[in-house]
């Protein structure tokens, strides 16, 4: 199968400058990346093209040989003359690939020359319950979290105290190390400093040359008003310390609302419901509705069915997102009266042969429901 043009594949004019070609690189290497697309060979094929398109245009010896020959004059498998890849000391620029492009792109490679990398400490999620009335009103908790924080005996060195890490011998400071293989000269991570470019001869003892300690730290978070269960908050730096002195890690605290024995949240209403008796939703009445700003008086109506839904505006909750000040949504609920005595069975079956009489003038949803039923048995036997 032919090549593809390496100008064409790195998506560059052929007169482009060395800075567009990296930059070309860059992108493609950061679109097609493994890292980025796991079992995608796809995105794969497409990463090894461009990484192989980059190694020849980024190398003015074999960008010439490129421009004059084609593939054939860099493709040792094609007749390629001495700007093929060919091994030796001349061909090590497949390294520089890693250090030069991949280190800006990922965050990795080297520093300067240097290894010595820094690492950003670890993201931490703390979950924190509220009830209803804390998450409402606001309020500020202390919570305790197991961390990672930096030695204080070595200040995060990780060398015992009035000594400092040496350099790497392996590596030289680089953090990394190049291994030849066939005709690509590769770089990896010094399997002896681990990419830091330093070694430690006298751990300190504390954190056993790590540099870092495991601990719990209390920490003060102020909860604003209106938060709901999903809702978190971020404490920039209250996560995990760095290594190599990097920066440390983020806490988010992960808000869960605990279920009220009397409320229900939905957005910045509250829902409740009221049970009222038999005699209440038929002759009206007024009846104490409790609010989270105290006891208010609802007036429910003579006639009052069960389900009926009343709304106590301005009583809900000020979400932290914004919206205004949501309602209370009072739903009755009309409660059969049970554990009956004699006199008070007598009383009711005088009351329902009362009802009965009235042709069904004091019951209408039933009487049309009744009637409603009998139409349908009788179109059924037509």
């Amino acid at each position: 199968m032919s090549k593809r043009d390496y100008y064409e594949v790195l998506g560059v004019a052929k007169d482009a400058s060395e800075a567009d070609i990296k930059k070309a690189y860059r992108k493609a290497a950061a679109k097609y990346h493994p890292d980025r697309n796991p079992d995608n060979p796809e995105a794969e094929a497409k990463f090894k093209e461009a990484k192989e398109a980059y190694e020849i245009l980024n190398n003015a010896q074999k960008r010439a040989a490129y421009d004059q020959f084609g593939h054939a004059g860099v493709d040792p498998s094609m007749g390629g003359g001495p700007g093929g890849f060919g091994g030796g000391a001349g061909h090590g620029n497949f390294s520089d690939i890693f250090g030069d492009v991949f280190g800006d792109i990922f965050g990795g490679g080297r520093a300067g020359g240097g290894g010595n990398k820094v690492y950003r400490g670890a993201d931490l999620r703390y979950n924190l319950e509220l009830n209803l009335e804390e998450a409402v009103a606001g309020t500020t908790v202390k919570i305790r979290v197991p961390t990672m924080v930096g030695c204080k005996s070595c200040d995060g060195s990780g060398a015992k105290k009035g000594t400092s890490p040496v350099t790497c011998t392996t590596c030289g400071g680089r953090g990394q190390v190049r291994i030849q293989q066939g005709f690509f000269s590769l770089q990896q991570t010094c399997p002896q400093c681990h990419g830091s470019g330093k070694v430690i001869k006298d751990p300190c003892g504390a954190c056993h040359g790590q540099g870092r300690v495991k601990e719990q730290k209390t920490l003060s978070v102020k909860i604003p008003a209106g938060v709901d269960s999903g809702d978190r908050i971020r404490l920039a730096g209250e996560g995990e310390a760095g290594e190599n002195g990097g920066p440390a890690g983020d806490l988010y605290v992960q808000i869960k609302v605990r279920p009220h024995a009397i409320f229900t949240r939905e957005d910045n209403h509250l829902h409740c419901e009221v049970p009222i008796s038999f005699a209440t939703a038929a002759l009206g009445g007024e009846l104490a509705v409790p609010t989270l700003d105290g006891k208010v008086m609802l007036k429910v109506p003579a006639e009052t069915q069960t389900g009926k839904m009343f709304r106590l505006r301005g009583k809900g909750v000020t979400s932290v997102h914004g919206g205004g000040v949501g309602d209370l949504l009072c739903k009755v609920v009309v409660e059969t009266p049970v554990s009956l005595n004699a006199e008070q069975r007598e009383l009711l079956e005088k009351f329902q042969r009362s009802m009965e009489a009235g042709d069904g003038k004091h019951s209408p949803k039933s009487t049309s429901w009744f009637d409603g039923v009998k139409k349908f048995f009788e179109d059924m036997t037509k």
